[in-house]
């Protein structure tokens, strides 16, 4: 081996040794740390305590997944989730498939195992689902738990059962009529959901509006004509855009969804381009007159002009679904702090649609200090495009920006994780260059 390798081998070993360190340190700074370093931290303790010490430690869940859990369920000590995990322990259930429950219905952390859980368990069990059955049922749809009847309990136990049977065969069996309830309110919704089951869409999107507040399948014919519209649009029964196309259709009646039709025309849109957009983004239609017009407005304010606005919609239409706040922090960032043009966001507007905390701030940093020290060409060359910068993975942007510069990565990296708590780039360049 030349020597020239080894001094090469020994520098890597060096910086790999140094970011141990670090990584060690941005952790335990981070606002998901065990550690109650802080009043800030203690304030938060219910919420640092889930992340950090119970979901990510206890359960093996990835910091990302953690931090979304905690979002919607918090607590104090691990008293009450240990006796639920032990619960489900007792009744059969792997740990694969209590991690499924408590991604797919985080709540269930903070029931009470004995007074409520318990009880439909042993409710279910006094049926005659055996154990496999039961811990295959539940792990695929946990929510249904939530039924504080009986009744409602089994005929939703009954569904899932039915159809995760079925859909085992190589086949798709349609589910018999007479095991669909009748007279009852879920009469409908259990209909509508089989229907949807024989277009062929998938069990995710079945169960999800199983277990949905909304009242999108509980109709009868309000129902089969919205289904009717959209299946002659020709959305996918298997995609997740059918699902939202359905859902807008269902929500808004022809008059509604005709007249924000011709708002966009009157902004420049053909009708065909705006249905064309409805097909590729649903929600596209659901925005109300009023989110319409502030976002023009905001763009105009900004500097877009109407032809501009026209064309960011096209390419990125949810941007109408921003706040006015956040576009307008966004496209001053870019060009006060940044010096990119206007024209950039013309033609990469989904730029608008990224964390400024997680990836505009932390990438343009490190853009920055690597400008300050010359290490980016010299006159106009130094500035990166925004789509260089911004629309890349972090694995891209780390290699490209980053890793290049081994006389300080330690000090690049240290800039791009500065504020941003998840540091999963971090632990995506730990995991390739160990």
């Amino acid at each position: 081996m030349s020597s020239s390798l080894i001094l090469r081998g020994r520098r890597r070993l060096f910086e790999l040794q140094k970011w141990r360190h670090l990584r060690f340190t941005v952790q335990n700074a981070s606002p998901f740390s065990s550690s109650t370093a802080s009043a800030a931290t203690v304030s938060r303790k219910g919420q640092n305590f889930t992340v950090s010490t119970y979901l990510v430690k206890s359960l093996g869940f990835t910091t990302k997944l953690a931090e979304s859990i905690s979002k919607k369920v918090s607590f104090e000590d691990k008293g009450n989730p240990d006796s639920v995990l032990n619960l489900f322990r007792t009744h059969g259930f792997t740990d694969s498939q209590i991690s499924s429950i408590i991604s797919g219905y985080p709540q269930v952390l903070i029931a009470d195992a004995e007074r409520s859980l318990a009880p439909k368990l042993q409710f279910l069990k006094s049926r005659g689902a055996s154990t496999s059955e039961l811990t295959e049922v539940l792990s695929n749809v946990p929510k249904i738990l939530v039924s504080k009847k009986d009744k409602a309990l089994s005929i939703y136990y009954d569904f899932v059962k039915d159809i995760v049977q079925a859909d085992k065969s190589s086949k798709l069996e349609k589910l018999s009529p007479s095991s669909l309830p009748r007279g009852i309110p879920q009469e409908n919704k259990m209909r509508n959901l089989s229907v949807l089951r024989d277009l062929g869409m998938p069990q995710k999107f079945l169960f999800s509006l199983l277990t949905s507040d909304f009242q999108l399948v509980c109709g009868k014919d309000k129902f089969e004509e919205s289904l009717k519209k959209v299946l002659d649009m020709g959305f996918d029964p298997t995609t997740p855009r059918f699902v939202e196309a359905l859902r807008v259709v269902y929500a808004f009646r022809d008059k509604t969804i005709k007249a924000r039709v011709e708002v966009y025309k009157r902004l420049g849109f053909t009708e065909e381009e705006v249905w064309t957009i409805f097909k590729k983004w649903p929600s596209f239609l659901s925005n109300s007159d009023k989110n319409v017009a502030d976002s023009v407005k905001t763009f105009l304010e900004l500097g877009f002009s109407r032809d501009e606005f026209v064309m960011i919609v096209k390419r990125f239409p949810t941007c109408i679904g921003l706040s006015v706040e956040l576009v307008k922090k966004k496209a001053e960032f870019f060009s006060k702090e940044m010096d990119w043009p206007l024209k950039a966001v013309v033609l990469y507007p989904s730029v608008l649609g990224y964390s400024m905390e997680k990836r505009i701030v932390p990438r343009c940093n490190v853009i920055k200090a690597l400008i300050s020290k010359g290490l980016l060409g010299v006159g106009s060359e130094q500035l990166p495009s925004i789509r260089a910068v911004l629309e890349c993975t972090d694995q891209v942007f780390l290699n490209k920006y980053v890793m290049k510069h081994e006389q300080i990565v330690a000090e690049l990296m240290t800039i791009f994780t500065r504020g941003n708590r998840g540091s999963a780039s971090l632990y995506i360049y730990i995991k390739i260059y160990i």
